[in-house]
């Protein structure tokens, strides 16, 4: 069983176009979709071992730390069999529902020291 790190991602423009949606028109929106992630979560518990909402990002580079912006919106970290094996598991993911939506899938190796 191999290890993958998975990235959903939606553009940064569309993030703050949903969010300039009034609450009452969103909230619902927001509602459905979540209801839509716990069942597909639940129906593949055995294969994600966790998921996370990411913040704002810094990226820090020898000039020093500064903010950043990415369109990540959270990680999950998955086991399947091959890269192509984890890419069908998350083919019907509720995030794709969302207008420009990706998720990215790599694998992860622990590096030898």
């Amino acid at each position: 069983m191999a290890n993958f790190m998975v990235l959903y991602e939606m553009p940064v423009g569309g993030l703050e176009e949903w969010m300039k949606k009034p609450e009452a028109e969103r909230k619902p929106e927001e509602d459905s979709l979540k209801a839509e992630w716990d069942a597909w979560l639940a129906a593949h518990a055995g294969s994600v071992l966790s998921t996370v909402g990411v913040g704002k990002a810094k990226r820090v580079s020898a000039g020093g730390a500064e903010d950043a912006s990415n369109g990540i919106m959270l990680s999950s970290y998955a086991q399947a069999e091959s890269a192509e094996a984890a890419a069908d598991l998350f083919r019907d993911h509720p995030h794709l529902k969302i207008p420009g939506a990706t998720i990215e899938i790599m694998e992860v190796k622990p590096l030898k020291a």
